[in-house]
């Protein structure tokens, strides 16, 4: 069995120890300061903070390394087009040009090459905590937590089950994969890549009528169990706030506010090292 990608892991660190709603809040604040800012010092800043609660989660780089490389294509190619559509967006925000490279248009500046690095940077201290929050938290709790902060029962639930079907899909991927390779259809390196992705629809097919079928059966047991009908439920896996998640929750109110405050100083969101 391959290893599954963004489900739960479990472990004893102190980010496991937060309960789900604090690490959501934790999250939304983080995202937040990450995206209101473009003050590389900050930035840098965060990033360096991020990889430490990372390593304080013991959660390993290869369990999230497929998701990781994922999203570092997705980042060149998205610092591509930024480029190509607007290749002189630093020059316009920070109102110097320095031509590193070519000329004209699409000359490479100093100024643009400034801001995909601060671009890049953000996604970089936006991703380790975004992969912590789903790997360190178990549905269920979050669920629970979530409940507890005024959100309702119902949304709660649908949260639980989507963060569930994660790895129960992946599952069923490479089950149905395994079989279809038993019947001969090769899916391996050996094959040519247009081969290997019209081979995929092999398994693309079962695995929707499958996920539709539990789908249907979840929903029937929900219905039979009269999920819904009352306007509060308890849960069995519920967990009470408590000092660390209070402490975790100021320390990120801190930094963001630390961060706001250094960013709009002198009235603007960019760090300008040109002038």
């Amino acid at each position: 069995m391959a290893v599954e990608m963004l489900s739960y892991i479990e472990r004893k660190s102190p980010i496991h120890a937060l309960t789900g709603a604090t690490k959501l809040l934790c999250f939304v604040i983080w995202s937040f300061a990450a995206m209101l800012t473009y003050d590389t010092r900050i930035l840098l800043f965060l990033l360096v903070f991020s990889i430490v609660v990372f390593k304080l989660s013991k959660v390993k780089m290869k369990e999230v390394s497929f998701v990781l490389l994922f999203i570092l294509i997705f980042l060149l190619i998205n610092n591509i087009a930024i480029y190509l559509f607007s290749p002189q967006q630093g020059v316009a925000i920070y109102g110097t040009k320095h031509v590193l490279l070519g000329s004209g248009h699409f000359a490479l500046t100093a100024e643009q090459l400034f801001y995909l690095v601060n671009i890049t940077l953000k996604y970089f201290v936006v991703i380790p905590i975004a992969l912590l929050f789903i790997v360190t938290t178990n549905p269920s709790e979050f669920a629970s937590s979530l409940n507890r902060l005024g959100i309702s029962y119902r949304v709660a639930f649908a949260v639980s089950l989507a963060l569930r079907y994660i790895p129960d899909i992946q599952r069923e991927y490479f089950t149905i994969s395994l079989s279809q390779q038993a019947r001969g259809i090769d899916m391996s390196k050996n094959e040519k890549l247009f081969k290997r992705m019209k081979n995929m629809g092999s398994i693309i097919t079962p695995l929707i009528f499958s996920s539709l079928e539990r789908i249907e059966v979840v929903s029937n047991v929900m219905e039979l169990r009269g999920f819904g009908k009352n306007k509060k439920r308890t849960w069995y896996h519920a967990r009470p706030f408590k000092k660390n998640d209070i402490a975790a929750i100021s320390l990120l109110v801190l930094i963001f506010v630390i961060s706001l405050v250094v960013t709009f100083i002198d009235g603007s969101r960019f760090y300008n090292p040109f002038e």
